[in-house]
């Protein structure tokens, strides 16, 4: 079996291993042939939003409220295919957050199913058709008892929310597909450098992943991004 690396290099200094992120830390100093060593090790805080757009919706439902309105089944099948993926990627969340409308729920269930457990979201009728100001009001009021939330919601606060959080950067991909389009069942991957989820505001995260069921799968895209 193939061992994954580590995010982290280890020394032995005088029979100890000691783990640094970043060996241009380490001062060595060479005295009478035996390396001594001096280590300044940075514990640097970080929260993770994962903001996960609703899979494609079932627009000839008969339903009267566009808060009942279903997904398809192709939104069913991008939704499950994404959450095999975030299994693949050991992507762990310490809680979840959830517009309470049919589509996200039905989301939520196709996506556990291909992730292979469940978690029980938190239904925050304030993420139903948020701004991303809104968005972002949510994320601050959250309790800090974990560093990993995956929020399902909607289209457009959700892009609002990234372009406002993320700086542009020429040359950024990334964000520039995202600003092209947030498609159905997508996730966006941010990485915001603070301690709390108070601190999180305007320009303040990078963009680390964005994933597309497409990007996946080519049959369940473009035709199914809206």
């Amino acid at each position: 079996m193939q061992k994954l690396a580590r995010p982290w290099t280890l020394k032995q200094v005088q029979g100890d291993a000691v783990g640094v992120k970043d060996t241009s830390q380490i001062t060595a100093n060479y005295i009478g042939g035996i390396a001594s060593a001096r280590f300044s090790v940075q514990t640097i805080p970080m929260k993770t939003l994962y903001l996960f757009r609703h899979g494609k919706s079932g627009w000839d439902s008969a339903v009267s409220r566009d808060f009942d309105r279903p997904i398809s089944e192709r939104g069913l099948a991008g939704a499950k295919l994404m959450g095999s993926h975030a299994a693949s990627l050991g992507l762990d969340f310490s809680s979840v957050l959830s517009s309470p409308a049919v589509r996200c729920l039905e989301t939520l269930d196709a996506f556990w199913e291909g992730y292979g457990r469940i978690m029980h979201p938190n239904w925050d009728r304030r993420v139903y058709l948020a701004s991303g100001a809104t968005l972002l009001d949510v994320i601050n009021d959250h309790e800090d008892n974990g560093d990993n939330i995956l929020i399902c919601g909607h289209n457009p606060g959700l892009e609002d929310l990234v372009l406002d959080l993320v700086p542009e950067v020429r040359g950024d991909t990334l964000r520039e597909e995202l600003e092209e389009k947030f498609p159905t069942a997508s996730i966006a991957e941010l990485h915001c450098d603070v301690g709390s989820w108070a601190e999180v505001t305007h320009k303040g995260a990078t963009l680390a992943r964005f994933i597309r069921p497409r990007d996946l799968d080519p049959a369940l895209g473009p035709q199914m991004d809206d």
